[in-house]
């Protein structure tokens, strides 16, 4: 993991010491709210099938769950735009955003999916993020997992 403040951070993936991918999260905390952009990187050769993440607040997740909105789906230049399910999963927190079918976006940097968090409480400044993220293609292994999860923190939620 790479950290560069508290609400911006990377999870790097790695086999034998050389990065398979990176997810990448950027988030500021405006009115009540918090603004993610996601960045996610694969190595050349490599090939995004599907990308699933789940995001929660663990103050409060269970009691008053935050409130996540897709703001900018993934998006092609030229083919249609990837299967996205947006969903509340059974007997875990969070929310949970599945991306499929991406078609001419599967082999190129994803820099395009922007998230909206509302925590469900004032007390709430911790926000989790588990990725699974899988991979084809690569020179060593056909198939890629890429799991890991990013804890960020937004103190300012608390100054509002």
């Amino acid at each position: 993991m790479s950290t560069e403040s508290s609400g911006r951070k990377a999870l790097i993936f790695t086999e034998n010491d050389q990065e398979v991918g990176h997810l990448g999260v950027d988030g500021s905390v405006t009115s009540e709210r918090i603004d993610l952009s996601t960045e996610i990187w694969h190595r050349k050769g490599t090939n995004v099938e599907s990308i699933k993440l789940r995001v929660w607040m663990p103050e409060t997740a269970t009691e008053s769950p935050a409130e996540v909105a897709v703001v900018s789906p993934v998006e092609g230049d030229s083919s249609p735009p990837p299967s996205i399910a947006l969903y509340t999963p059974d007997q875990v927190p969070g929310t949970v955003i599945e991306i499929t079918d991406l078609d001419d976006l599967a082999d190129e940097t994803i820099s395009t999916l922007n998230l909206i968090v509302i925590p469900g409480s004032q007390a709430a400044t911790r926000l989790t993020i588990h990725a699974i993220i899988e991979l084809s293609g690569g020179t060593l292994s056909s198939n890629y997992t890429l799991d890991g999860e990013l804890q960020l923190t937004y103190p300012e939620l608390t100054d509002k």
